[in-house]
This record gives C-alpha cells, sequence and structure tokens, in this order.
C-alpha cells in the first residue's frame, strides 16, 4: 500500500498540472477557433440553429483529439505546451481551408444547413484523428 500511495503522491502533482496545461490550450484552440469563424456560434446555438451545435461541438472534439495524444505520450510539460501548440495550428488551419472548399459556409450554417454542418464536423475530426496519430507516431 506504500508503494501505491508513494507513487500517486509522486504522479498526482504531475498529472494535474499537464492536465491543466491541457485544458488551458484547449481553451485557447477554442477561443481562437470562435475569433476566426466567420459565424457567432453561441449566438446561433442560442437561437436554436442545430447546424451551428453541430459545427462548434465537433469543433471542440477535434481540437481535444491531438490534445489528448500529445497529453498520452507526452514526459514533458513543454512538450505538451510545444506540440499542444502544432496540433492547434493544425486544427485551425483545418477549418481555414475547409472554409475555401466550402463556399458559402457562414451562410449555410447560419441558415442552419445540417448537411454543411455534417461535412465540417466531419472534416475536422477526420483531420484531428490523422493529427493525433503523427502527434502519437
Amino acid at each position: 500500500m506504500d508503494v501505491i500511495l508513494d507513487t500517486l503522491r509522486l504522479g498526482l502533482p504531475v498529472l494535474v498540472l499537464q492536465f491543466a496545461v491541457t485544458l488551458a490550450l484547449l481553451g485557447i484552440g477554442v477561443a481562437l477557433y470562435m475569433a476566426i469563424t466567420p459565424f457567432h456560434e453561441m449566438r446561433l446555438i442560442r437561437e436554436g440553429n442545430a447546424a451551428a451545435g453541430i459545427v462548434l461541438g465537433a469543433s471542440l472534439v477535434a481540437l481535444a483529439i491531438p490534445l489528448a495524444a500529445t497529453l498520452a505520450t507526452s514526459q514533458v510539460t513543454l512538450d505538451i505546451v510545444v506540440w499542444g501548440i502544432v496540433a492547434l495550428a493544425l486544427q485551425l488551419l483545418t477549418f481555414a481551408v475547409a472554409t475555401l472548399l466550402l463556399r458559402g459556409l457562414r451562410e449555410m450554417i447560419e441558415a442552419g444547413n445540417l448537411g454543411a454542418a455534417w461535412m465540417l464536423a466531419g472534416l475536422q475530426l477526420a483531420v484531428a484523428l490523422l493529427n493525433a496519430g503523427a502527434m502519437a507516431g
């Protein structure tokens, strides 16, 4: 039992620090995402726009997936920060490319177009999974 308690005493502070750093990166990623999107997700969600809810929910998961891979594979908190920033940049770039490929995305999401929302969600999640795989490499 002493071994378990010693392991917990030594490991818990590291876990809490690395988890907090990862949550902070996720918060920064979400804030940046909401800043670069041409629509106001929270307003649209409050108005009952399901497409905006799908897009924002998928974006949260898509940002979290590569951060989780970084958290799981990094030994040092600085690694989480560096690779977390890279992961977030790739995910934000994915959205930027998607807006170029899906002409009229803003209008479609604001109009509640679920097809456009699911397409964007799928693209973001697919890239997130590949991003996470590369990070875990």
